[in-house]
Formats: structure tokens, sequence, C-alpha cells
């Protein structure tokens, strides 16, 4: 097994492969997936489609991937986790590349966006102005098809990490760096999500991207970060980021789903619990 490193989607992506396995084929596809769905390269379909004024409109057969598990993952968190936070993602500041993100002086003034989008096939309707973004989702997928495609055994990007290795575990990183837990994986995904990372300031206060779609704001939430398992990355990049906007209704949110098979978060003041349902060793 060797480990090979790149950058794609904003984020460094890690993959473990046989020693006479080429990392060709990941790279491909996370590039393909990129091109698609970024909503910060201009040309991209993802940005095409976010300034298109049409209500109705063709999608291709990769697009139409995403956002049908997109869809299914915003029914499950109860539209906690909704690819449709687009404009509001930009609207409170990131905009473009994190590198380039500035602090905002106001917050935004209307916050109040119709969110309504739905596809079927290749045909995708969504309410005027919904715009976008799909990367985290669209990262978890990349990583999902990686090793179901068999291009490489573990794939971990940025924190959304799939695994076909039935000795794989994951290391769990509090926000300042230490381990606090070791999560034995085995053949399934795992993702982190953290309103500690990606953060700028928008009046004077601390902002991130993580876009609560009940209040058209950044999460307040008493988590810091938050990990979940399931049998997918997608799955578990949503899982997360839903066990974040319950806060500390959180773990007991993930243990009422079926689709989680445990979750661990780290609260404000370090401590760090888990669902009794996964498996950890405390580092």
């Amino acid at each position: 097994m060797r480990s090979v490193s790149f950058d794609a989607m904003g984020t460094s992506v890690t993959i473990a492969l046989q020693s006479d396995r080429s990392a060709t084929r990941a790279r491909r596809l996370f590039d393909h997936v990129e091109q698609v769905c970024s909503r910060f390269l201009e040309h991209s379909e993802l940005s095409r489609l976010n300034d298109s004024s049409a209500s109705t409109v063709e999608v291709s057969p990769l697009l139409a991937d995403i956002l049908a598990v997109a869809q299914d993952l915003r029914s499950w968190t109860d539209h906690l986790v909704d690819p449709a936070v687009g404009g509001l993602v930009s609207a409170w500041g990131y905009d473009t590349t994190f590198p380039k993100v500035a602090d905002l002086t106001d917050p935004p003034s209307d916050v109040g966006a119709d969110l309504w989008w739905h596809i079927d096939g290749s045909t995708l309707r969504k309410a005027p102005g919904v715009r976008f973004d799909l990367g985290g989702i669209a990262k978890g997928w990349t990583a999902d098809v990686a090793v179901e495609r068999g291009f490489a055994t573990i794939v971990n990007a940025g924190g959304d990490l799939r695994s076909n290795h039935p000795e794989a575990d994951v290391d769990i990183e509090d926000p300042w760096g230490n381990i606090v837990a070791t999560v034995p994986l085995g053949r399934r995904g795992l993702a982190t999500s953290s309103v500690t990372r990606r953060r700028w300031k928008v009046a004077g206060r601390h902002a991130h991207h993580l876009i609560d779609p009940r209040t058209g704001a950044p999460a307040c939430t008493p988590v810091l970060s938050a990990t979940v398992v399931c049998d997918r990355a997608a799955m578990a990049e949503a899982g997360a980021k839903g066990v974040l906007f319950h806060g500390e209704d959180g773990l007991s949110w993930a243990d009422d789903q079926d689709w989680i098979d445990g979750a661990l978060v780290i609260w404000n003041d370090a401590s760090v619990y888990a669902t009794g349902s996964l498996e950890v060793t405390a580092a």
C-alpha cells in the first residue's frame, strides 16, 4: 500500500492504493467533478446553472447524480443540509476561493431566500435565485465513487473519507490539533465538519461557511466539530453537518438516524462526547 496526495476541490486529497496501482484515475475523477461542480470556476456547469434565471434546467448525468444524492440527504436531515444555501454562503462573504475571502463590514440584509428545488432524472426545477454550493457533498460523493470503482482503497478528501480496507482506523483531532480518539472505520465512510475552519469576520464577529437554512446565517452551536460514521462518505458529510446544526441535541439526533452508525462531537469547552453506538478508543 502506498499513499499519494494532490490538491483538488479546494482541499488536499490523500489516497491509499496498492503499490502497483496508478493514482491517475482517481486524480482524473476529482478533476472532472471539480470542473462540473465548482462554484468558483467561471465555466463550470454549476456556475452556469447558478447564473441561470431558468426555473427548469436539464443537467448532465454527473451533476444529476450528485444533486440526487444531495436531495436524499436533504430529506434525511429534515432540510438542514441543503446545497441551495449557496447564495447565502456567498452573501455572508464566502464568494471566492477561501484564501481570497475578505472580512465584511456589515452582514447581509436579506437572508430569507426561497430554497426550493427538486431533481427528477436529469431535470432540475428550482425557485428563482436558488444558487447551489455542492462543495462538501461533491467531495464525499467523489471519495465514494473513487473507492467503489477501485481507483483507490482509501480516499480522504479534506476530511471526507471513504475506505475499503477492513482494518482502517481514523484518528480524530480536536480544533487545536490534538488526537482525542481513534475510530475503527473499516469499509465505511467518515466525515468531520467544524465551525473553526474557514472562518472570517462579518461586522467584527467570526463567521463560517456552515449556513443554517432555518436562520440564513452561520450556525450558532456549542459544537466546534462533529464526526460521523456512515456507509458512505457523502452520507457522513451530511450527518456531521446535521449534528452541528442540532447543537446540544446533535448526538441524540444522530442516535435516532438509522443511516448513521455513530457520531462524536467536540464542544466549545473542549469536552469530547460520542454516541454509544460509536466504537472509539480514547487518546
